[in-house]
Formats: structure tokens, C-alpha cells, sequence
């Protein structure tokens, strides 16, 4: 029976390492809900899908990975924020702060962004399909 344990354990532990870890701050997550603002807050792979954000300070977070599908970030001041691969599908993001960020493979599928500041924010691999820009200085195609 030893020997069966010692066999599961050798081969679950590495299964264990492959599946996706979510290491946001449970308390940044809580602080953000409750207050709105989240100054360099860890909210690496943070399901926040289809929250009311208006108005939130994310300046400086890292939300790496981040669930943002249908959140609404109209005025968020998101200056110097890590959104590498967050999903922000049908995002909405007028008004919203991203000087400074990085928004490299992130996902803004069908996203709105409408007067949004991009000065400085890196967009490497970025996926636009379907979005609607407005007066957003993002360059869309090739040579």
C-alpha cells in the first residue's frame, strides 16, 4: 500500500506543477472591491470579469494574466500597470489611464476604448479583433 501512495504522489506531483497558478493577493483583491483604488496591488491572474471598476486606481498593479472579460475600467487610471496576457474581452475603457502600461499579448477582443491615453504603453501582440477605438492613438495594421 506504501508503494501505491509513493507511485500516486510521483506521478500527481508533477501534474500538479503544469496546471495554472492564480497568485493574487486575496487582500488586494478585497481592498479593490471595497476602496476602488489598488496602487501596485498583486492581482496577477484575478478573476475580476464583469466588475464595475469606474474610476479605480490600478496605477502601478500587476495584473498579469488577469480576468477582466465584460469589467468596466471608464476613467481608471491604470498608469504603469502590468496587464501582459489579461483578458479584456469586451472590456469597456473610456477615459482609462494607460500611459506607461504593458499590455503585451494581452486580449481586447471586442474591448471599447474611447479617448484612452497609450503614451509609452507597450501593445506587443495585443489582440484588437472586433474592438472599437475612438480617438485612441492605437496604430491598427501593417506597413
Amino acid at each position: 500500500m506504501k508503494r501505491l501512495m509513493t507511485a500516486i504522489l510521483a506521478l500527481a506531483m508533477p501534474l500538479a506543477g503544469a496546471m495554472p497558478a492564480q497568485a493574487e493577493n486575496p487582500l488586494d483583491v478585497q481592498r479593490l472591491a471595497i476602496t476602488g483604488h489598488c496602487f501596485g496591488c498583486d492581482l496577477t491572474g484575478a478573476d475580476l470579469s464583469q466588475r464595475h471598476l469606474i474610476g479605480a486606481d490600478l496605477r502601478q498593479a500587476d495584473l498579469t494574466g488577469a480576468n477582466l472579460t465584460e469589467v468596466n475600467l471608464e476613467g481608471a487610471d491604470l498608469a504603469g500597470a502590468n496587464l501582459t496576457g489579461a483578458n479584456l474581452t469586451q472590456a469597456f475603457l473610456t477615459n482609462a489611464n494607460l500611459t506607461d502600461a504593458v499590455l503585451d499579448g494581452a486580449n481586447l477582443t471586442q474591448a471599447k476604448l474611447y479617448f484612452v491615453e497609450v503614451a509609452g504603453a507597450s501593445l506587443e501582440g495585443v489582440i484588437l479583433t472586433q474592438a472599437e477605438i475612438v480617438n485612441t492613438p492605437i496604430s491598427v495594421g501593417g506597413d
